[in-house]
């Protein structure tokens, strides 16, 4: 074996920088390997001019979209739901700006409005449609939109969902402020859908976790009456 050179599982390991410099002279000189080089380099470099042009678009349109989501919260705030899902004729609704901006921060927020609007008005499939498109790392929005899910199916007597969504709700990043209040509706829907023992230990959940918090003394009174029916 030459020196330099070293076998491993039958594959030639070149060792040698020379000879490395002389392969690469040798690839470069085919023009059809010198074609695919600068093909993959031209497509590598449209990929990054495009991707920064997404970028600025995006930017330009969560920008647009923010400015519109102002009156349609203005709206949302003041109980003029009709309004704030569909617009005003100047203005757009939350319906509106999810449509006409895609992809943007502004659109994802309107989706949490929208389904809280259609919940409110009592249309419990488009508030779970709505709700269920909203997606947020924050604590505070993403735990809320799983528990109006979760009352959009207790409206609908769908008690299972509704503990699903409870449930993670509860579980989404817990916190004092309301985590025992996404608990009190999981012990709610529990009893309701018939697991009183269940329900039971979710109360006992907050009694134990969360002393300091305003639902401890309805836990407890909740508590001990599930467990007398139980016995």
């Amino acid at each position: 074996m030459a020196k330099g050179k070293q076998k491993d599982d039958g594959i030639e390991i070149l060792e040698d920088p020379n000879a490395i410099v002389e392969k690469a002279n040798e690839f470069f000189s085919s023009k059809k390997n010198k074609a695919m080089v600068f093909g993959i380099g031209g497509i590598l470099a449209l990929a990054i001019v495009g991707f920064a042009a997404y970028n600025y678009y995006i930017t330009n349109q969560n920008q647009t979209a923010q400015e519109e989501l102002f009156q349609a919260q203005f709206y949302f705030d003041t109980d003029s739901l009709g309004l704030a899902l569909n617009g005003d004729g100047n203005s757009y609704g939350f319906l509106e700006i999810m449509d006409e901006f895609p992809g943007t921060k502004a659109a994802n927020l309107a989706s949490f409005y929208a389904g809280a609007s259609y919940l409110k008005l009592g249309d419990f499939d488009g508030a779970i449609r709505n709700l269920k498109k909203f997606s947020s790392d924050d604590y505070l929005l993403q735990g809320r939109a799983y528990s109006l899910i979760g009352d959009a199916y207790m409206e609908q007597d769908d008690f299972s969902n509704a503990i699903n969504y409870y449930k993670q709700a509860a579980d989404y990043r817990e916190n004092d402020s309301f985590t025992p209040i996404y608990l009190k509706k999981l012990a709610i829907a529990q009893e309701q859908n018939g697991s009183l023992v269940a329900a039971a230990t979710t109360y006992g959940t907050i009694i134990n976790n969360y002393p300091n918090a305003a639902e401890v003394n309805d836990a407890k009174k909740q508590k001990s009456r599930l467990q007398a029916s139980a016995q």
